[in-house]
């Protein structure tokens, strides 16, 4: 009878946590793996060698701002890949709905739509953003990232940097 009690309870209390875990990853924050240079230097700023792929950045996702779509030019944000929704990237907000943004090298001006965010890697050499995609519907966001939580060096808050010779406000 002891065996089986000590099995039940330790039954209970692994499936508790695993939905309060899963409630917390779902609903409040969760942890995103960082890969590639379309974020550089901001994320792996060491993957241009062998070690880089041992040492990527890892982030902390923050959720609440879903829930009223409360972000601003600078945020880091993960989403759905508007070309392919199995794939998640990372990238910089530079403009929000009714905001005018340039292309870099072009003198047209693009109005961002309602319900849309114009995001764009701090390396653009490297990165696929909105460049290649246009506006991303803000319903493809997952989240926010707000500090950098992996590798134990390079533990910090994420710097919001906005590119304001980029933008006219409508």
């Amino acid at each position: 009878m002891g065996a089986r009690n000590f099995l039940w309870d330790f039954g209970k209390k692994s499936l508790t946590f695993g939905l309060i875990g899963i409630t917390v990853s779902d609903r409040f924050a969760s942890i995103a793996h960082v890969e590639g240079l379309s974020m550089n230097p901001t994320f792996n700023p060491n993957a241009r060698t062998f070690i880089g792929s041992l040492t990527d950045d890892f982030v902390l996702l923050e959720k609440l701002c879903l829930e009223k779509y409360e972000f601003s030019h600078g945020d880091v944000i993960a989403f759905r890949s508007p070309t392919n929704h199995h794939e998640k990237q990372i990238k910089r907000i530079i403009a929000l709905p009714g905001d005018w943004i340039t292309a870099p090298h072009s003198f047209d001006a693009l109005r961002i739509p309602e319900g849309h965010c114009w995001v764009e890697g701090d390396n653009s050499a490297s990165s696929l953003d909105s460049r290649s995609f246009g506006p991303v519907p803000l319903g493809l966001v997952c989240g926010r990232a707000t500090h950098i939580v992996w590798p134990p060096q390079r533990i910090g808050k994420i710097e919001r940097i906005i590119h304001h010779d980029r933008l006219s406000f409508g």
